[in-house]
């Protein structure tokens, strides 16, 4: 989905399809937090809301925010804040 939203493509389906299999799927353990915070970008760019996807992204990324460069932090909150998604424990997990 990176790509497609770098490329400005808006493809609505397959992006569906991609934010049901990684919710079903419960692959987020595996996604390191740039994975995380590109997955999100994407479908803010391309303005596609999955809120499941978001919601299940906030948990992981706040579990795993030490790991996080300041890279993937404004990746995560540009996203959400560009879909209006006010997630506090998002937010509140990259507080020092």
């Amino acid at each position: 989905v990176w790509a497609y939203a770098t490329a400005g493509i808006n493809h609505p389906k397959l992006f569906e399809k991609m934010a049901n299999h990684i919710v079903q799927s419960d692959s987020l353990d595996r996604f390191n937090p740039q994975d995380l915070s590109s997955t999100v970008w994407a479908y803010a760019t391309v303005q596609v809301s999955h809120p499941k996807l978001f919601q299940k992204v906030t948990k992981a990324a706040a579990q795993r925010n030490e790991e996080c460069n300041s890279q993937d932090v404004a990746n995560l909150l540009w996203a959400y804040a560009t879909m209006g998604i006010i997630d506090k424990q998002l937010f509140s997990s990259f507080v020092p």
